[in-house]
This record gives structure tokens, sequence and C-alpha cells, in this order.
């Protein structure tokens, strides 16, 4: 979160992070001009010049290099300090920055809505972006992602239900294919292939009785993105492994027929992370009892749900 009386040497640690006076300048929601101005302005103050700067890059100089390394610490035990002091407000205000996936995000869309419309004073940013990052490092105040990719050193607030694989194909693909009925069956089909954001391709993961295998299934399209992935096995081009809140509706309306299920058990699902620390700002905390309560509330419905009678 930024905090206002510090603009100089937010900027500085912005720009050091990005190596760029741009993307610094897009982080801090204010114009490239400005936050060149407000470096350049704290340069001239201590007398040193902080980045190495051409048209084509941005580096820190030896004595900017030392700067950041002594001021990060300071500035951040500052910003906690403001944090708590406006803990005290009657409602939370600022600016959360929250790094997550797509998919993730449009999973925790309804909290976000519904944080937004309670609490007026706050502002969510949030960027989505298929690599795993740094949180700290990037300048986020936290993260969303499964479970088993969150770093251990992070507070993880767990989101929702468990989550599981699908593959899936349209009933036009399998009326001229026979459905797998084993993952080895997979080498007589056509697979719609996940690329991951470091290049590779993703393996397909399947898993019955305490015997795991890895499928890199062969295909014609290689794609990077879930709802392309979803297009196509609709359009018959293939099969994909995609998760079941993905494909969901999709199954319900008869879209895509789903083929080795007995063979995608549960994972953990969805959780939001942030670094432990003694202060956790007032807007964050206020987003965790949210996820909290929806989580609670999921659960509830989940249950009643697997009570409630068949109908005869």
């Amino acid at each position: 979160m930024k905090t206002s009386g510090l603009s100089e040497l937010e900027a500085v640690l912005a720009v050091a992070r990005h190596r760029s006076f741009r993307a610094a300048a897009s982080e801090m929601s204010i114009s490239t001009s400005a936050l060149s101005h407000a470096v350049a302005a704290l340069e001239a103050r201590i007398g040193v010049r902080l980045f190495n700067r051409t048209t084509r890059s941005v580096s820190l100089s030896e004595a900017g290099a030392q700067f950041v390394q002594n001021v990060a610490p300071a500035l951040s035990t500052i910003r906690d300090a403001l944090e708590q002091a406006g803990s005290f407000r009657d409602t939370p205000s600022g600016t959360l920055r929250i790094n997550t996936s797509t998919g993730a995000a449009r999973q925790v869309m309804p909290v976000f809505i519904a944080f937004l419309q309670r609490y007026a004073d706050m502002k969510l940013d949030i960027v989505t972006e298929g690599r795993l990052v740094d949180i700290v490092v990037e300048g986020f105040d936290a993260g969303i992602r499964l479970i088993e990719a969150v770093p251990q050193d992070m507070i993880a607030v767990p989101f929702g239900d468990r989550q599981r694989f699908a593959v899936v194909g349209s009933p036009e693909y399998f009326a001229r294919h026979k459905p797998p009925r084993t993952p080895a069956d997979l080498a007589a089909h056509r697979c719609i292939r996940s690329r991951m954001p470091g290049g590779s391709i993703y393996q397909w993961e399947f898993e019955r009785h305490g015997e795991a295998l890895r499928i890199d299934g062969d295909g014609a399209l290689t794609l990077d993105e879930p709802g392309l992935m979803l297009a196509a096995a609709r359009a018959g081009l293939g099969l994909a492994y995609l998760t079941e809140w993905n494909v969901s509706a999709d199954l319900a309306n008869g879209a895509l027929v789903r083929v080795l299920e007995d063979w995608t058990p549960p994972l953990d699902g969805l959780c939001l992370y942030y670094p432990g620390r003694r202060h956790v700002p007032a807007g964050l905390r206020a987003l965790t009892d949210m996820i909290h309560d929806y989580a609670d509330a999921n659960r509830k419905r989940s249950q009643t749900s697997r009570k409630r009678p068949a109908r005869p």
C-alpha cells in the first residue's frame, strides 16, 4: 500500500524494483514525468545520482544500490506504523495490490466486488499473470494462488473448495473417437496442450489407487489461456485438461463431456497469502475476514446440499 508523505522514497524503490520509470509510474498510478521529477528532486537534494539512465535501460548506481538497501527496511517500518495508526479508523482505506492468475481472479471476483461495496474508501489493484512472482520483491500486499504453490514462509488463508481437474471433449469429438478409459489411452487422442508461463508444456497429472501418472499428450494445438482451451474443446479440436470450475457450465449444458473422472482426485484449493509480519494493514485484514466468511458460507451450503434428501 502506498502512503502519502513518502512519495519520493516510494518512487525510488518502485523504479529500483522495475528497472523502468514507465512501469514504476504505472504501479504508483502517476505519470512518468511526475515520477521522474520526484526522483530527480531527491537526487538533487542528497547530491548523488541514484540511477544510471540511458534511452534503453535504467540501473541503480553504486550509491543508489546502497541507498535502496538502507531505505527499504526503514520505509517498510514507517509504512507499517502509519498503517497501524490508520487501523483505528472506523473503516479501512488505501490501496491493496494483489497478484494472482486470471482463473483465480475470476473465482475470487465475488469477494472483490463485495469488499469494494462494503469499504468505500478502499481500492483494489489486481494484477493477473500466469507466472508465480515474489510478492514482496514485486511490491504486492498479497497473492492468490493454489495452496500448493504458496511459499512456506507466507501466511495462507484458504478460499473456497478443493479443486479438481477434468478431462473434457465435445460430443462431436467423441462421436469420432472412442472415449479413453485410462490415461494411457490418451496416446490415441488429440490433446489441447497447455503452455506454462516459463515456456514448458504442462503435463497432465493423474492419480488412482496410489498410482500417479504424468502425461504429455500429443496434439495440433498448444495454448496458454484456459478460455481459449475451452473454446477449442467446444469446437471439437481435441481433449482439454482444465479445472472443474472452468468447465462446470459446459458439462451442465452438455457442450462438453467428461472422461477419466476417477483419475482426477481433488487437490487443495485457492488461498490468499501474504508475508508474515507483526502488523497486517487494516484493508488486508478486512479482506482476509471477508474471505473467511465467504469460505464458511460455501462450506455450509455444501454440507446442506449433501444432507438434503433426494427427490423421489
